[in-house]
């Protein structure tokens, strides 16, 4: 810019920034109304509401823990087909365990073999 153009853009706003006052510069009055929104509202209710269907869920479960959680007993595809033996056929013996270390059965003197 040229220096005479700087000058006149000076007083310019100079003369403008005079006739401005404290009064003008005061600011509005706050806003009346909700202090809360819509939105707000509705999110603190449904924080509510999930806190309470957890307690509940929790309640259920520590009450009826053999609730719907738990299987029901399921059924054999078939029933096992149990066929008796003849009359008069020997029962085969049933085996017993064998020992599982040496059986002590009479007490030895001390130095036999």
């Amino acid at each position: 810019m040229t220096r005479p153009v700087e000058e006149r853009l000076r007083a310019a706003l100079a003369a403008r920034a005079a006739l401005v006052t404290y009064r003008d510069l005061r600011g509005d009055a706050p806003p009346q109304g909700r202090g809360w929104g819509t939105h707000r509202v509705r999110a603190v209710a449904f924080a509510v509401l999930g806190a309470v269907a957890a307690v509940a869920a929790a309640c259920l479960l520590a009450l009826f823990p053999d609730g719907p959680a738990a299987p029901a007993p399921v059924l054999p595809a078939r029933s096992p087909v149990i066929t008796p033996a003849p009359v008069g056929t020997p029962v085969p013996p049933v085996p017993t365990p064998a020992p599982s270390g040496p059986a002590v059965t009479e007490p030895r003197p001390v130095g036999s073999p």
